[in-house]
């Protein structure tokens, strides 16, 4: 059974975490050098780091904005856009893509009607390409949060997905 995400974001109002985006920030006041463990800890509460956010981190911490979006699109774990409580990645690694991923990918896009990089308008789902979840002899093989699926058909995707609902 699937653990859902601890985001505060699927049960509460943005708006309403502000305020504790604000305490955050003052443990860190005027502290650079704490951009990324800030940047992580708003990425927890908001599950991704909206334009708002960013402008109060970097006013808090005393940086630029450049500054602050800079390390948030060096990094691939932090978002600027909301992720689903499930992460689905698609492998497109070599054995899997040979074995039918992108056939996989496409099924899962027209299924969530979502395209790669997106997010379902519920925020159930994220879907991500990945190259490589280290199960290269399960091809083609994808990943629902923590869970391995080895081998899929894309007649069992629906099945698959369903588990998550």
């Amino acid at each position: 059974m699937a653990v859902e995400n601890q985001c505060c974001c699927t049960q509460t109002n943005e708006a309403e975490l502000y305020p504790e985006l604000e305490k955050i920030i003052a443990e860190h006041q005027g502290k650079p050098e704490d951009l990324i463990m800030v940047l992580h800890k708003a990425q927890n509460l908001f599950g991704y780091l909206p334009r708002k956010v960013q402008e109060m981190v970097a006013e808090g911490l005393g940086v630029s904005l450049n500054e602050v979006y800079g390390v948030i699109t060096f990094y691939a774990f932090f978002s600027t856009v909301p992720k689903g409580r499930h992460s689905v990645k698609v492998c497109l690694g070599t054995a899997c893509y040979v074995r039918g991923g992108q056939r996989v990918i496409e099924k899962i896009k027209k299924e969530l009607s979502l395209k790669v990089g997106g997010t379902t308008e519920d925020r159930r789902y994220s879907l991500d390409v990945v190259r490589c979840i280290g199960a290269c002899g399960l091809s083609p093989a994808i990943l629902v949060n923590d869970d391995v699926y080895g081998r899929v058909k894309i007649t069992k995707l629906a099945e698959i997905l369903e588990r998550y609902e």
